[in-house]
């Protein structure tokens, strides 16, 4: 897919600039290309574990919290 950005009018160049960062991101070009370049690991099932209960702790907290704002 390709993406164009040509200038409008008395467009600086900056804008020029800008506006075609701002096309790039919303396509979500750069997201996937950074994260084809390392390769990474299914995480096993214990790991996957050990994060839930992780997770489930930290939220925990965040509910005393909520109710509690002096924690």
């Amino acid at each position: 897919m390709a993406i164009h950005a040509h200038k409008k009018g008395e467009e600086s160049n900056d804008g020029l600039q800008q506006r075609f960062k701002r096309q790039v991101q919303k396509t979500g070009l750069m997201k996937t290309l950074r994260s084809r370049t390392s390769l990474s690991r299914k995480p096993n099932k214990r790991m996957m574990r050990l994060r839930a209960l992780k997770r489930e702790e930290h939220r925990a907290q965040n509910r005393k919290k909520q109710f509690y704002s002096n924690m």
